[in-house]
């Protein structure tokens, strides 16, 4: 299927001549948009899996012997374009890109994918400061299935959402494969697989954990306890080790694109980020509870329109949750060039009304927007952005105006 990144990717060559870093979650779809984008952009396309023994070894001999590959002696109008997946997996990576880059700019287009993240990735020496531009990769989302949206503005219109998407995506989440097959079974086979070449191959092979099987159990702790508070010494106590160690390991966790964390939103950037933070899953159908993956589901969509948007260039955009000292708390914030632009409560049915708390924190943060996402309420043709005062708001709404 086409994504949303063919249409990024081949939007950078365009505009750019830098380095492209593709980087996600395992699975999520970066080499199947590559290899298309890079079709699409020109007729030479050459692609190099460092996972491939054959094309490590040609990767090793060095940047001329791959070069080659490209022909650059004969006459083109089209530049080539390279594809280096996993390539982070190799100690002298930025060198190899860094250096590659610096020699041959001016002739052929570099790609890079992997599925750690590319842009804090510490192996590899040199710099490539001012040589790429990073985009992170999502699985599929409401506003994606929908249509690819405008690359000049944020808020998209409202564009018609059945009840039937958002219910496929809540229950085989947004990774292509299981997404289109729709086949629970393959769905558990399909997620016990991508574990075992998450945590027996990627982190194995990519970085110094020794006791995997503590990292595993620590994993499954996270999935149990998703959208809520996360205290680390109390998982150090469950997973029998160090604060220090549950907090180097989430770090990891999350380059990884395992799970993420939301910290609490406060004008005092210190003070945020020595609270306790929530944590998500990239993957939310793996989320057992049914109001903990509405949120996570939630989550990961604005998730991933604020990684769109601040890749884009659009702004700086961000995503916090909201609890004070009363313990008043709402969903989640997001930022807009560092300023609060709109909150999220979430809900599965529109029981008890609209939240206090939405009006409260719309009046102390001085937001743009407040909505109540309601998960069970059909879709409604109006523009939920236009609303100055909180609203209650269907999520088919509210996820077809985001990407």
């Amino acid at each position: 299927m086409r994504r949303l990144y063919d249409e990024i990717i081949k939007q950078h060559f365009t505009e750019n001549s830098v380095v492209l870093f593709l980087s996600g979650p395992r699975q999520v779809g970066k080499t199947t948009s590559s290899q298309q984008a890079a079709a699409d952009i020109s007729p030479s396309v050459i692609y190099l899996n460092w996972d491939i023994e054959d094309h490590r070894a040609l990767i090793l001999q060095g940047q001329s012997s791959v070069i080659q590959l490209a022909q650059l002696e004969k006459l083109s109008t089209e530049k080539p374009i390279f594809i280096f997946d996993e390539i982070h997996k190799y100690d002298q990576w930025k060198n190899f890109i860094k250096g590659f880059y610096d020699a041959y700019k001016e002739r052929i287009f570099i790609l890079v994918t992997g599925s750690a993240r590319l842009d804090i990735y510490k192996k590899g020496g040199d710099s490539l400061m001012g040589r790429y531009f990073s985009y992170r990769m999502h699985p599929l989302s409401v506003g994606e299935c929908l249509g690819f949206p405008s690359f000049s503005s944020d808020i998209q219109h409202p564009r018609p959402c059945d009840a039937s998407l958002i219910r496929r995506l809540m229950e085989f989440g947004g990774f292509p494969m299981p997404y289109l097959k729709q086949d629970p079974r393959f769905s558990l086979r399909w997620q016990k697989l991508r574990h075992q070449q998450l945590f027996k191959e990627d982190i194995r092979d990519t970085s110094s954990i020794v006791d995997i099987q503590r990292l595993e159990i620590l994993a499954k702790i996270l999935s149990m306890q998703a959208s809520k508070l996360t205290t680390y010494s109390s998982l150090a106590n469950k997973v029998k080790v160090s604060v220090d160690t549950v907090s180097r390991w989430i770090q990891l966790l999350e380059s990884f694109y395992f799970c993420y964390l939301i910290r609490p939103w406060s004008r005092n950037i210190t003070r945020s980020l020595i609270k306790e933070p929530k944590v998500f899953l990239w993957d939310w159908s793996l989320i057992k509870d049914p109001g903990a993956r509405a949120e996570n589901f939630i989550a990961s969509h604005l998730l991933k329109a604020v990684h769109y948007w601040s890749d884009l260039g659009l702004g700086e955009y961000d995503l916090f949750y909201l609890r004070d000292l009363e313990k008043r708390e709402v969903d989640f914030i997001v930022t807009k060039n560092d300023e609060p632009w709109f909150l999220v409560e979430v809900k599965h049915s529109n029981n008890a009304g609209i939240s206090k708390n939405l009006h409260y924190f719309l009046h102390a943060t001085q937001a743009k927007h407040a909505f109540q996402v309601i998960l069970d309420e059909p879709y409604v043709q109006k523009d939920c952005f236009t609303s100055s005062s909180p609203i209650i708001v269907p999520a088919a709404t509210f996820l077809s105006q985001l990407i």
